[in-house]
């Protein structure tokens, strides 16, 4: 009889040792399974790009960077995809150069609804900013906009000057 208690309790303490570090490596796996995930949603989450100034606010209100002859094509490629394209020109009637002018190109659906809403350059420091009474010519093009879409010119809305 006392032969069977031991081994019961030689059972008890085997059966014991396995549960305990069982519950160890599942608090170590979760706890590494949620390390990774913030550490990716930490490099995947969207920052939000830097707004206009108040000193570009006021530029942009006294009419010193003007938007013209603005006109959108859609083309099929060899993929047959459609790939619109947002022409046009962008002027600087003021007296400061620029180095950069990012517009939001907002896509609505027939409801009024947005659909897309991408922020692109039209003037950048490569391209040679805009010098005071300079305009340029603009190309935008497009190819992930969705079906919703009302099949109209987006509403262009400058979003960030960099003066140079």
């Amino acid at each position: 009889m006392k032969l069977s208690t031991d081994r019961r309790h030689g059972r008890a303490r085997r059966g014991a040792v396995p549960v305990v570090l069982i519950v160890v490596l599942a608090v170590v796996a979760l706890g590494a399974a949620a390390w990774l995930y913030l550490s990716w949603l930490a490099r995947h989450q969207e920052t939000k790009p830097p707004a206009l100034t108040e000193e570009a606010r006021l530029y942009v209100r006294g009419g010193y960077l003007q938007l013209s002859e603005v006109e959108m094509n859609a083309k099929e490629n060899f993929a047959k995809q459609t790939l619109v394209e947002v022409t046009g020109r962008i002027a600087n009637t003021g007296n400061r150069a620029v180095k950069l002018v990012e517009i939001n190109c907002i896509f609505f659906d027939p409801y009024g609804l947005v659909v897309l809403r991408e922020r692109v350059p039209i003037v950048s420091a490569r391209s040679g900013g805009l010098k005071p009474g300079e305009s340029k010519t603009f190309r935008l093009p497009f190819d992930a906009i969705p079906q919703s879409w009302n099949q109209t010119l987006p509403q262009l809305v400058i979003a960030r000057i960099v003066f140079g």
